[in-house]
């Protein structure tokens, strides 16, 4: 029985992302950026982000994580891009004030000479239904 290309894919993602968010909690920007396409952006209910501003705010001490993890519930790869679809908790501070975060999270990685990196994040408040 042969290997499924599926399954690789899914494990292989999930070990990128693991890596971004280690970087995340290290609050080191040169690290995040690493696995961040030069135009990613991320979308959230305040609205759009870019890599630059994102970076910045970690650069400043302005954003930091303390925790973040992730569950994947689904992984479509589409060539040489793959969109990666779980929920992920986070804590951190934000100009001083602590969050916490429980999102849907979809990552859109697209595959290069460099390995995969995230060109697209769009977070979604996630609610349990009753």
């Amino acid at each position: 029985m042969g290997a499924d290309p599926d399954h690789d894919l899914q494990h292989e993602l999930e070990a990128v992302e693991a890596a971004w968010g280690r970087a995340i909690v290290a609050n080191d920007a040169d690290a995040i950026g690493s696995f961040m396409t030069d135009d990613w952006q991320i979308v959230g209910e305040d609205g759009s982000t870019t890599r630059e501003d994102f970076l910045a705010l970690v650069r400043s001490g302005d954003l930091t994580h303390e925790s973040m993890g992730k569950i994947t519930g689904s992984v479509r790869p589409l060539g040489d891009v793959a969109v990666v679809v779980g929920r992920g908790a986070n804590t951190g501070h934000y100009q001083g004030q602590a969050f916490s975060s429980d999102e849907w999270i979809t990552d859109v990685f697209v595959r290069g000479a460099d390995g995969w990196r995230c060109a697209h994040t769009h977070l979604t408040a996630a609610r349990d239904l009753p």
